[in-house]
């Protein structure tokens, strides 16, 4: 009897928790598509990768990470992590938002056999404002402009099947350094 209780009692406190994860990925969700580009884009794409946060900080040499969501068609088929190292002139952290969208079956199932990267970006944040430019030597191309997450505007296009949308959620980071995205994934 002491056993159901305690189980039932953590299952009951569990709930909260997934319930808050789901909704973080909702409202990151809801702030692309309402984000100009990166919502019509979103709304044709056959799959996407959503990161509620990435957490990059840097002094010469830098890192970030971040766990996100793969959807295909809008439903949640695994979970994806990126990590990136970066080396050259940077100073500072951020917090950001990232969603990756695949045009069609092909660029998500290349996202999803294994580990994926893409790299070669620039970009310059301050505070919850942000703008940026990203090319991806594996395909992915973006660029982005953001107000913060109340009144965020995003342009970009397919390359290659993939697009990426970053929104800045907080800090202060300068940065003019070469390194890469690295993804992995795992089923659900």
């Amino acid at each position: 009897m002491l056993k159901r209780l305690i189980l039932t009692l953590t299952v009951l406190l569990m709930l909260p928790i997934s319930a808050a994860r789901a909704d973080e990925y909702t409202a990151t969700l809801n702030l692309f598509k309402n984000a100009g580009e990166s919502g019509s884009l979103l709304h044709s794409a056959y799959g996407y990768a959503v990161f509620p946060k990435i957490g990059k900080g840097g002094v010469g040499i830098g890192g970030a990470h971040g766990k996100g969501r793969v959807y295909e068609k809008g439903k949640y088929i695994g979970d994806t992590s990126m990590t990136q190292v970066t080396v050259g002139l940077q100073l500072g952290g951020q917090v950001y938002s990232e969603l990756i969208l695949f045009e069609d079956e092909r660029a998500l199932r290349e996202f999803t056999k294994g580990n994926f990267e893409f790299g070669a970006d620039a970009n310059a944040i301050a505070i919850t404002a942000a703008a940026g430019a990203q090319a991806g030597t594996a395909g992915g191309t973006s660029t982005n402009v953001s107000g913060g997450k109340k009144d965020a505007k995003t342009t970009g296009a397919y390359r290659k099947g993939i697009a990426v949308f970053t929104v800045a959620k907080g800090g202060l980071m300068y940065e003019a350094s070469v390194g890469g995205q690295k993804f992995s994934y795992k089923p659900r």
